[in-house]
């Protein structure tokens, strides 16, 4: 099986490697992290990472994988790297994505239609694409597999492990990685967070949650009206 996990500057590094290791440890697995170049790319913290192909001479995918980070803003309007997402999502098993990746997804036209899932700050903005947002951990619809945010995508990557492989390897792979969540607050969800911090973080992200809005209402124009 061939995993194509899409690397870009500015992605968050947890919504690609949080899959990556589950991925890792799945049995005749070939993961490829692909870029335009072969050189390092810098996630939103500055944490390098090198590419294992480029996106001209990357095979095709059995599965397809796009992370988010802030670095999405860009890529919606990179239409090298939106061909490369839509020639490969023609022969892929799956098409999935983790946080904001699912708004690439989005702008390439491949959640037209589909029920998906996306950060709790973006979530909204899914809509743009003409996509359903479901506010879920993980949704899956059709061969659409997607994850809400960051640590999401441990979530996500073992549920595919158990639609790919059943649940007693997604559980081995779980217990390998010894993956039993004990946060020490009871928050990480705007569900669950109080109304005060859930307010400071939205005050805090809003200027760039609306430059996105405005690249995914304006992308979004385009893709419904192809």
């Amino acid at each position: 099986m061939h995993i194509v996990m899409l690397l870009y500057p500015g992605l968050t590094q947890l919504d690609l490697t949080g899959p990556y290791e589950v991925f890792s440890r799945i049995p005749d697995t070939k993961i490829s992290l692909a870029w335009k170049t072969a050189e390092p790319v810098a996630d939103g913290g500055g944490l390098a990472i090198l590419p294992t192909v480029t996106l001209d001479h990357c095979a095709p995918a059995d599965i397809l994988f796009v992370p988010g980070g802030p670095g999405q803003l860009t890529i919606m309007e990179d239409e090298a790297v939106l061909g490369f997402l839509r020639r490969q999502a023609e022969r892929a098993r799956y098409v999935t994505s983790v946080c904001t990746g699912s708004l690439i997804l989005g702008a390439a036209g491949l959640l037209t239609g589909h029920r998906a899932t996306c950060h709790w700050l973006s979530l909204d903005q899914l809509a743009a694409f003409g996509a359903e947002p479901v506010a879920e951990r993980v949704v899956i619809d059709g061969n659409r597999i997607t994850g809400a945010g960051v640590t999401s995508g441990i979530d996500f990557a073992l549920t595919l492990v158990a639609e790919l492989h059943g649940e007693r390897m997604a559980r081995m792979i779980q217990l390998s990685m010894e993956y039993d969540p004990a946060p020490p607050f009871d928050g990480g969800s705007p569900k669950s967070e109080t109304p005060e911090i859930v307010a400071a973080l939205r005050s805090r992200s809003e200027a760039f949650q609306a430059e996105r809005l405005a690249a995914a209402k304006r992308i979004g124009a385009i893709v419904r009206a192809d």
